[in-house]
């Protein structure tokens, strides 16, 4: 599936326990059609003593969010915001905001 976000892009969530936060995208997972987004859909996780992780414990972590359920951060005025393309003066396909039609 094609997608208008990216990783590294700051977005807002609109849906879910989460609902209005922001956060860095850290990972797209195209295939789930799913996000990893930074300090958000946080969950506790029981781990056993290994070569990574010799202490063990509660580790907690990001999963995933649908795509569906996060927008774009406007860049200018700091909003959540739909995304299109535009050709840029050299020639090169960017993402703009929808709002501002500011470059992302």
């Amino acid at each position: 599936m094609k997608t208008k976000i990216k990783s590294g892009d700051l977005v807002y969530v609109t849906a879910g326990k989460d609902k209005g936060k922001t956060g860095k995208v850290l990972k797209l997972l195209k295939a789930q059609n799913r996000v990893i987004v930074e300090k958000v859909n946080v969950v506790k996780r029981h781990s056993k003593p290994s070569q990574q992780n010799q202490a063990g414990g509660i580790v907690e972590k990001e999963l995933g969010i649908d795509l569906s359920n996060v927008m774009l951060i406007d860049p200018e005025s700091n909003s959540p915001t739909r995304a299109g393309y535009k050709l840029s003066e050299k020639g090169k396909k960017v993402r703009i905001s929808k709002k501002s039609g500011e470059e992302i």
